[in-house]
């Protein structure tokens, strides 16, 4: 229950990311850049009387059956969640700040600035295994059935939509949408691949047993030992390797450092990791 609430909670953070990117930068400048919050958009235009807001809610209710059906439970609740989390997000800011023109007038700025905040909450929500509904169901299910990666699975989801806003906002808009599109794509993905770094750690120690069993113990991580000869000094050495998360490791490394300040650590990042403890898929 309490990861639950966590999920649920970073979720949420994600969505108002994604909200404020959208209701202050790419709404008010007509970017309609993909997805269910695209075609709101382009709908809106071509009717004033349907709020953005109202759409979004009643297109996802439609829309979050197939993440049940093809994803999981689990992946339907959440979006559900983050769904109508989103679109009474921007709906409650609509009716708040009456946002009626851009912040800036410059439409690259409004462009960079709309994307970035809102690629960055986008990746929080889909780092959930969560959606913000609509062409992001689409994106899961290529992401989970062909293993295309989730900001470009996105892009061939949400292709149409820009094509859309070209007719309805003109050439030059549906270009700019376009390349919103192709910007979110890369920054979800680098902000996922950003939260799903992991560290590899080779250690050489005179304390092996001791640092072993703080990874084992402490740490609750899994090791593998290596039997090593030093070249230039002829001693046997021993050699442990473990992959840890960013927090494990600076505790790990504390522990070293107070343990065996002569002790020989090499790092590197690592992009994904398969198995017990991580990613089994």
């Amino acid at each position: 229950m309490k990861k639950l609430i966590k999920d649920y909670i970073i979720i949420t953070l994600g969505v108002v990311i994604v909200a404020l990117g959208l209701s202050f930068f790419l709404v008010p400048a007509d970017l309609a850049v993909g997805g269910v919050t695209g075609l709101a958009m382009v709908i809106n235009n071509v009717f004033p009387q349907i709020p953005i807001g109202a759409f979004m809610f009643i297109l996802n209710l439609i829309l979050f059956i197939v993440g049940f059906i093809l994803i999981g439970f689990q992946f339907g609740a959440k979006t559900i969640y983050a769904s109508f989390a989103l679109s009474g997000a921007i709906w409650s800011i609509e009716g708040i700040v009456h946002i009626q023109e851009p912040l800036v007038n410059d439409m690259f700025l409004n462009l960079t600035f709309g994307i970035l905040i809102q690629g960055i909450g986008m990746a929080i929500v889909f780092y959930q295994n969560a959606s913000t509904g609509g062409t992001d169901i689409v994106a899961k299910i290529l992401n989970k059935f062909f293993a295309i990666d989730i900001g470009k699975a996105l892009l061939l989801a949400d292709f149409v939509v820009t094509f859309l806003a070209g007719i309805t906002f003109g050439l030059e808009l549906g270009l700019y949408a376009l390349l919103g599109v192709i910007i979110n794509a890369f920054v979800i993905d680098y902000v996922i691949e950003g939260l799903n770094m992991k560290i590899n750690v080779s250690i050489i120690t005179s304390y092996p047993q001791e640092i072993k069993e703080y990874i084992n113990k402490d740490l609750n991580r899994g090791a593998t030992i290596y039997k090593a000869e030093g070249s230039y000094t002829k001693e046997d050495r021993t050699v442990i390797t473990t992959v840890l998360n960013k927090k494990e490791f600076i505790k790990l490394k504390k522990y070293i450092r107070n343990k065996d300040n002569s002790a020989f650590v090499t790092v590197s990042n690592v992009r994904e990791v398969l198995g017990k403890g991580f990613s089994l898929t």
